[in-house]
């Protein structure tokens, strides 16, 4: 069955963050997600899921300098040890959320470092933050970005994501597979989730072109919530679109898509 969370990054930003839990709630979501929630102490954010009933299933870990423009620092070979406390910061966060996944934006590829360092750096940053999140019972994710909205974001296909996690070692890192992304990386969505749903710990959408909600786009969602349904995907599926015309007012593709 179809499990739909509200990236509160996205969906209802006509109001303040603190605020999205409970217009949430009232939309009839039983799971939010977001990208960060460092600006907040973790409490304020505990109690707002706790009043609301809601499941936080997912945040990321620190990005570096997001409002500069900055994507992850997980390939910046000088940033190593504030990669690693992050990560530290995240499962602190974690932990008094009770979110039991992590994902990692693994960052663009600094000037002047090359491909082989930038995954070398990446393979090593991944092992380490797994191994962490091992130990909190948390899982880590990596999500691949298509390369039109990011410029030279470090992973990028799904064959790329699942070569890194090997290259690792590790068992406990898996893939944010976010439908929109690859949409215009790779297409073969119903075929690449199918081949791949044991490796894929979460999923995100949005219709392309634009980013908006499912039913304005190209992208057969229909199809494809009865697909994952059909294969027992039973993970949360984040809602992660810009609403078109109004968070609320937009809500209809749900039903339409008979989710």
């Amino acid at each position: 069955m179809t499990k739909l969370a509200a990236n509160l990054t996205m969906l209802f930003n006509e109001v303040p963050f603190l605020e999205r839990f409970e217009a949430a709630a009232q939309a009839g979501f039983k799971g939010v997600e977001f990208l960060f929630p460092y600006a907040y102490p973790a409490q304020q954010i505990a109690e707002r899921l706790e009043k609301h009933h809601l499941e936080l299933v997912l945040h990321n870990l620190p990005a570096g300098n997001w409002e500069r423009g900055e994507r992850g620092i997980a390939c910046h070979p000088d940033r190593v040890e504030e990669f690693k406390e992050g990560v530290s910061k995240a499962i602190a966060y974690a932990k008094a959320l009770r979110v039991r996944q992590l994902n990692c934006l693994v960052g663009v590829v600094p000037a002047g470092v090359s491909a082989e360092l930038a995954r070398e750096t990446v393979i090593a940053n991944l092992r380490y933050a797994a191994e962490q999140l091992r130990a909190a019972g948390i899982r880590l994710l990596i999500e691949a970005i298509n390369t039109f909205d990011i410029p030279g974001f470090f992973l990028s296909g799904t064959a790329q994501a699942l070569e890194l996690i090997a290259a690792t070692g590790s068992d406990n890192i898996y893939v944010q597979y976010d439908i929109y992304h690859m949409q215009r990386m790779e297409g073969e969505l119903a075929n690449t989730i199918k081949a791949n749903l044991a490796a894929i710990g979460h999923v995100q959408l949005a219709d392309n072109p634009g980013r908006f909600e499912p039913g304005t786009g190209e992208i057969n969602y229909r199809y494809l919530f009865a697909q994952l349904d059909a294969l027992g995907y039973d993970g949360w599926i984040g809602c992660e679109y810009k609403p078109r015309a109004g968070t609320v007012d937009g809500l209809g593709w749900r039903a339409a898509h008979g989710v």
